[in-house]
């Protein structure tokens, strides 16, 4: 069964279609990358309309749906919604804005277009827990990530900006074949590392800095993730005890993902560690988040998520303590949940390393 066909058998009673607008859910449907398109979903049948510049390329690749050539959207969604009997339509509430959502209510003269969540919500849930294929791409974007990291590692010595560094990673990620970066790449030396989103400077780095280094890689549209704190010569006790103190807060936050386990508990188990450790109130985001054809997508490793951890599931463990105005250490790896604890997809080390 395609995922096409698991989502048309899914729709509520009471809707007959629903309209997926969004890049990220159209690719996820279609297996096709376009930057526009409109895929429409009944029971029986879906349907994607897609421009000149798409439209050869899409009826060639997409084997599930009918491929047509948009020309007339709001006639040609119309007469679809008449000659099959659709009345009621679902949209893309979490993704589509208001001033979009009047728009395709204004084209659909023939239908009632409904604004509440429920087709949204079976979107999420289809992308909640990914197929081996999908694993697989992001293990094939982390593979290069961690490549690209391993050469970076030989470039970085005290005098290089963090600027430098992380333009040095993200051409090693692109000529060892990612397709595009995840995000763009974090470099955080000295007191900027206590920043968790700090952006790459002109600051060089220099001995007795941590440089915390969070990066990814992209193929066929699906992300990695992965964060390092690495070290410039000696390093202080308290440094070291922080490290550390990361460190053995991400392996117990590892050992609690499993099925079953509520995500809440997962964050738990690396968040009191740490405040236990002298370090409350230091550590201010989520443990971690969902990733595939987005960054951050569904589960929220946080203290408010009410999601159970099911096999499947793919997200990052990436507990930190940021010292204001002193340092900070993060370390991220990604996992997928298994029946019995989680397999982790980042191999790359995570005894402090010092260059």
């Amino acid at each position: 069964m395609t995922r096409l066909e698991r989502l048309a058998q899914r729709l509520p009673e009471d809707l007959h279609a629903g309209i997926i607008t969004s890049e990220t859910a159209r690719r996820y449907y279609t297996g096709f990358p376009s930057s526009a398109g409109v895929l429409l979903v009944s029971r029986e049948k879906s349907w994607f309309f897609i421009d000149f510049r798409y439209y050869e390329h899409a009826k060639a690749k997409i084997s599930d749906c009918e491929v047509l050539l948009t020309e007339n959207l709001s006639e040609q969604l119309n007469r679809l919604f008449i000659s099959n009997g659709l009345w009621t339509a679902g949209v893309e509430t979490a993704s589509m804005t208001l001033e979009e959502f009047k728009g395709v209510k204004k084209q659909l003269t023939e239908a009632k277009l409904l604004d509440d969540s429920r087709f949204q919500e079976l979107l999420l849930e289809d992308r909640l827990v990914k197929s081996e294929e999908e694993i697989q791409a992001v293990c094939a974007a982390q593979e290069i990530a961690e490549r690209a990291f391993d050469e970076t590692l030989n470039y970085i010595k005290a005098g290089r900006t963090e600027r430098e560094i992380a333009l040095y990673l993200d051409y090693t990620m692109r000529k060892l074949g990612a397709e595009a970066l995840s995000f763009d790449t974090i470099v955080a030396s000295g007191q900027n590392s206590a920043v968790p989103h700090a952006v790459p400077t002109d600051k060089p780095v220099q001995d007795g800095d941590f440089i915390v280094i969070d990066f990814g890689a992209v193929i066929d549209g699906y992300h990695s993730d992965m964060t390092r704190t690495v070290s410039i010569g000696s390093v202080s006790s308290e440094q070291e005890r922080v490290y550390d103190t990361v460190l053995k807060a991400q392996l117990a936050a590892i050992e609690k993902a499993a099925a079953g386990v509520p995500c809440a508990e997962i964050d738990a188990a690396a968040r009191k560690l740490i405040e236990n450790n002298g370090y409350a109130g230091c550590f201010g985001h989520s443990t971690g988040h969902g990733i595939g054809l987005e960054i951050h997508e569904a589960p929220n490793v946080s203290p408010k998520s009410k999601t159970l951890a099911k096999p499947g599931m793919l997200f990052s463990i990436e507990p930190g303590i940021y010292l204001e105005g002193k340092f900070g250490v993060r370390i991220e790896d990604m996992v997928v949940v298994q029946k019995k604890g989680c397999r982790n997809l980042t191999k790359t080390k995570k005894e402090r390393i010092s260059l």
